[in-house]
């Protein structure tokens, strides 16, 4: 396989909602894509569970239709999806019971446990963070104590993609960056942490082998290639969480440069040379994919959800008027709050409708207008929406800074990017210059690059990155305005000493 003949490779994403695939060539043009969904389950309030089935058969699906996209067999795969979550197989590799998810919320008790036993300083020493409900490691100690009968039978613990390489290839890997969210990894040795193991009864042998994400961990067998369309032997790279697989895609593999995404849940995403646990747990510090290197990252649980909710449940108005005139309903809604004077006529939002991680790591935190009166109309809440999660961001990015890692320039990412307004806002509230991010294939894209590096396509993930990603022109960022960032930066002060009050008042 030599000469000119371009090298093609395969990155699947195994999401909450669906599976999505692409097929692009050593220059990152993407030549192919495929996706497809499965059920989110629901069985009681605050847990969530899938059928790693349903995952498999839909990868199956999607890595069917690239294959037989591709002028010629893939050099090699990789693979990310989302985190945290607990696939709990038998000493025959069968599903014991469904994978619970990173956003399950039934391990109160075995997190308070973890941080008893393991010393809640030494925890956070060791792994980067603190325990939290959606971490694996409290998933293991839950089925112990609620599920005896199917802790008895446990002789393998994978997170949702490595469960996807499972079946491709009969091997037992996972990536550091995403077994450091599991809470049993060692964050300087890169490797499990026989510490909390010890501490937590927690068997090494029932985790895989840790990886550097661009390292080949596996060959797709030949049970895999017959039901994927995959050549026998292809190599499968280590791969990566979501949220450093959509960094590596999007170039954030150096300092100088963050990501905010804005999807559902909001995150600002800092590449950090060295490890910097934050000693108040507000932040997540987690292996980064390039190898060596490490992330920081806050996470805002309702940021895009927030305006979705209010469209949904509160705008009804205005989608019938979006429907008739044929425009996006998000779209509408800020156009008109762009109407409204920055800071709403003195109306906050505390964009906490599913709880909240950075910095609160409350669970329990719930969402309010503050300062709502009869003048304020839905414009004045819209814009308010809009500015809450800005400075629900600027909590992230004050804490990263505050860690020593200060970017000068953020790539904003996910479906808020794409609004003119909110934007503008975004860059007066953090104080940066900010660009629309180019790659919108998200994680599975990113996963292309480290497969890349994996298949020696190219040398390194920067030299890859280099080659494939997609980055924004210098002329391409929008800086922010100096006269909203004066106007801003008294009202994120005040913003921060709302929720503490609330609470207190509890």
């Amino acid at each position: 396989m030599a000469g000119d003949e371009r090298k093609l490779l395969i990155g699947l994403d195994i999401g909450t909602s669906s599976a999505k695939g692409v097929l692009v060539d050593d220059k990152g043009t993407v030549i192919a894509r495929a996706s497809g969904e499965y059920p989110l389950h629901v069985p009681r309030p605050g847990w969530t569970e899938q059928d790693p089935d349903d995952w498999w058969h839909t990868a199956e699906r999607v890595l069917r239709t690239l294959a037989k996209k591709a002028e010629t067999p893939a050099v090699a795969v990789g693979l990310t999806g989302q985190m945290h979550g607990a696939v709990f197989l038998d000493a025959n590799g069968e599903i014991i019971r469904p994978a619970i998810l990173w956003n399950d919320q039934r391990t109160g008790a075995a997190c308070e446990a973890i941080e008893a036993t393991v010393g809640r300083e030494k925890l956070r020493r060791i792994t980067g963070n603190p325990a939290l409900t959606g971490f694996q490691a409290p998933k293991i100690l839950w089925l112990r104590d609620n599920e005896p009968d199917h802790y008895a039978r446990l002789a393998h613990v994978l997170l949702p993609k490595d469960y996807i390489r499972y079946r491709l290839s009969g091997t037992f890997a996972t990536d550091v960056s995403d077994a450091a969210g599991t809470l049993l990894l060692d964050l300087a040795a890169r490797d499990w942490s026989d510490e909390i193991l010890t501490a937590l009864n927690i068997p090494r042998d029932w985790l895989p082998q840790v990886f550097e994400s661009p390292h080949i961990t596996a060959e797709v067998s030949d049970a895999g290639a017959m039901t994927t369309g995959l050549a026998t032997g292809t190599p499968i790279v280590a791969g990566a969480g979501d949220n450093a697989a959509a960094a590596v895609g999007g170039g954030i593999v150096k300092p100088g440069v963050a990501l905010v995404s804005i999807g559902t849940s909001g995150v600002v995403f800092a590449h950090s040379d060295t490890a910097t646990p934050d000693s108040s747990g507000e932040l997540h510090c987690f292996c980064h994919a390039v190898p060596g290197t490490y992330h920081l990252m806050g996470v805002s649980l309702a940021s895009g959800g927030s305006l979705q909710w209010f469209a949904d449940r509160i705008a009804s108005e205005e989608a019938a008027v979006a429907a008739r005139l044929g425009r996006n309903l998000h779209d509408l809604l800020a156009a008109e709050a762009d109407t409204v004077p920055p800071g709403a006529d003195d109306l906050y939002f505390l964009p906490y409708l599913a709880g909240e991680r950075t910095p609160h790591m409350d669970p329990n935190a719930r969402a309010a207008w503050i300062g709502l009166s009869l003048s304020h109309d839905r414009r004045h809440m819209v814009r308010a929406i809009l500015e809450g999660v800005a400075f629900s961001l600027r909590d992230s990015l004050t804490r990263i800074e505050a860690q020593g890692v200060v970017p000068e320039r953020l790539l904003l990412g996910g479906g808020g990017a794409h609004s003119q307004v909110w934007r503008k806002i975004l860059a007066a509230v953090l104080n940066k210059p900010v660009a629309v991010q180019q790659d919108q294939e998200g994680p599975a894209y990113g996963a292309t690059v480290l497969a890349a590096v994996g298949a020696g396509v190219h040398a390194d993930v920067q030299t890859a990155v280099a080659t494939m990603a997609k980055m924004p022109a210098a002329d391409d960022f929008e800086w922010p305005d100096a006269d909203l960032v004066a106007n801003y930066a008294p009202r994120y002060e005040r913003f921060t000493r709302l929720y503490p009050a609330l609470r207190s008042a509890d």
